[in-house]
């Protein structure tokens, strides 16, 4: 098998540090307290690398007439990365929150940001948290 490193550990399921990896009720899953969703927002469990496989995100986007995401999280060269691909695939434009992104490498991270505004921004554009919160108060 080509990919039986992929059976060693840190796949879906698997023990980790907090738990088994992207399980619900494991303590590395939750969300942290200040970023916790509002009564009636959709929670989203991604099964994958992209918050868009084998999730309902694009519906509830749809459903919403939301056409602009706001990505960050982990990695910035794995989940982020793949979630904001999915995302311009299905013609959402995507703005990186790049300092609310981090990567086990900083040289993938910085890598990661770049690759998504190249050619003009191919996959999105990159600002900063401060940049979105002061757009959002004005």
């Amino acid at each position: 098998d080509v990919h039986s490193h992929k059976n060693k550990s840190g796949v879906i399921g698997s023990s980790g540090p907090m738990g088994k990896i992207l399980i619900r009720g494991e303590p590395g899953h939750d969300i942290i307290e200040t970023l916790y969703p509002r009564s009636g927002e959709p929670i989203i469990d991604k099964p994958g690398k992209g918050s868009f496989y084998a999730t309902d995100l694009e519906c509830i986007l749809q459903a919403n007439n939301i056409s602009t995401l706001l990505v960050c999280g982990v990695t910035t060269e794995v989940c982020v990365h793949t979630t904001v691909r999915e995302a311009n695939d299905r013609g959402f434009h995507c703005i990186v929150l790049g300092d609310a992104c981090a990567s086990y490498s900083d040289e993938f991270h910085e890598v990661a940001l770049r690759m998504i505004v190249a050619q003009g921004g191919i996959f999105g554009s990159v600002t900063t948290s401060d940049d979105v919160i002061a757009a959002i108060s004005s």
